[in-house]
């Protein structure tokens, strides 16, 4: 197990955030990966525009998972109209 930082930025939507964080959510319980921190960090502006949007939620997330799970989320992040961006980052 490894540690990361992880951060996603979901369409600024309240409905579509609470969606993608619930999908979010699901999958890193369904990978085994334990949450040690989690924060929102609100509505930003983007600094250009992602999938037509100017603004996003931001959440931050550090937790402990196995690098083969990480790699396998990350190619389902990309397909959650969701979310906009993500990022994870090793410790």
């Amino acid at each position: 197990m490894r540690n990361y930082e992880f951060t996603v930025i979901f369409d600024a939507n309240e409905e579509k955030t609470a969606k993608g964080m619930e999908f979010v959510s699901k999958a890193l319980a369904d990978a085994g990966a334990t949450i040690a921190k989690q924060e929102d960090m609100g509505v930003k502006n983007l600094a250009y525009t992602i999938k037509k949007q100017d603004k996003g939620h931001y959440y931050y997330l550090e937790l402990e998972a196995e690098p083969q799970s990480i790699n396998a989320m990350a190619k389902e992040f990309l397909l959650q109209g969701e979310i906009l961006k993500h990022l994870f980052v090793a410790k």
